[in-house]
């Protein structure tokens, strides 16, 4: 692949993207085919597979339950990759089952303050695990939409990212939405997607999360230092294996 494509596409994977190129305020980029993020890797087989191994991917961080990997599956040969799993979630929920006259923004941001709050272990351990010097690394959930979109922002929130762009970063996952759904539905055919919301990612919802920690905390970088635990050192490991001049 070469640098400068967000998307990487896939068969069976319709959410898997880099996250090089985002320009810092200190003005360094994000490199390019260093860390991605994805819906899960247990769909890879086929062509789809030898096209992730060519990415060169030496570490995968599964942000789902454990029961939903039993379910569906992990990265396959996970022992070739220096592998975790780190459920930033603490209580389930069905999206495809949420009542359709709820405020849905409102909905899935609140749930995303439940995992902020629940998930600090693991979000550390999880950007912990990005800042090592372990080579090309991908971390994904079911869609790589609400666990992915909100390690994705915190990343880029200790790069130095803009908000704006952590908010346009998060929202690309609509241009997935239709195929997303269209997945629920072959793998659910005796049940009726009843919100009409699913699979959505606008700009709103992440955008009342970090108003949320904002209220709370300050900010999200604040957030992330005072409550999750990121250290300094951690912070400036991530941005020397992350950021280029």
């Amino acid at each position: 692949m070469s640098a400068g494509q967000r998307h990487v596409e896939f068969e069976y994977l319709h959410n898997f993207r880099d996250l090089g190129g985002y320009r810092a305020v200190d003005g360094r980029t994000v490199a390019w085919g260093t860390l991605y993020r994805a819906d899960s890797l247990g769909k890879l087989r086929g062509a789809d597979w030898e096209r992730f191994l060519a990415l060169g991917i030496r570490t995968v961080i599964d942000l789902r339950y454990p029961w939903e990997i039993e379910a569906k599956g992990r990265v396959p040969e996970a022992e070739r990759f220096t592998y975790a799993n780190h459920s930033i979630e603490h209580r389930p929920y069905d999206q495809a089952a949420i009542d359709p006259d709820v405020d849905p923004w409102r909905y899935l941001a609140d749930r995303f303050a439940e995992v902020v709050e629940d998930g600090v272990v693991e979000i550390r351990e999880t950007i912990e695990l990005i800042a090592s010097d372990a080579g090309p690394t991908v971390f994904h959930c079911t869609s790589g939409k609400d666990r992915t979109g909100l390690i994705a922002a915190f990343v880029l929130t200790l790069l130095g990212v803009p908000e704006e762009q952590i908010l346009a970063d998060f929202a690309l996952t609509e241009l997935a939405t239709a195929r997303l759904r269209a997945d629920w539905e072959a793998a659910n055919p005796d049940r009726t997607l009843g919100w009409p919301a699913y699979g959505r990612a606008p700009q709103t919802v992440l955008s009342l999360v970090l108003a949320d920690l904002t209220a709370r905390y300050g900010s999200p970088a604040r957030y992330l230092t005072e409550r999750v635990g990121i250290t300094p050192g951690t912070t400036a490991r991530l941005r020397a294996r992350l950021l280029l001049a």
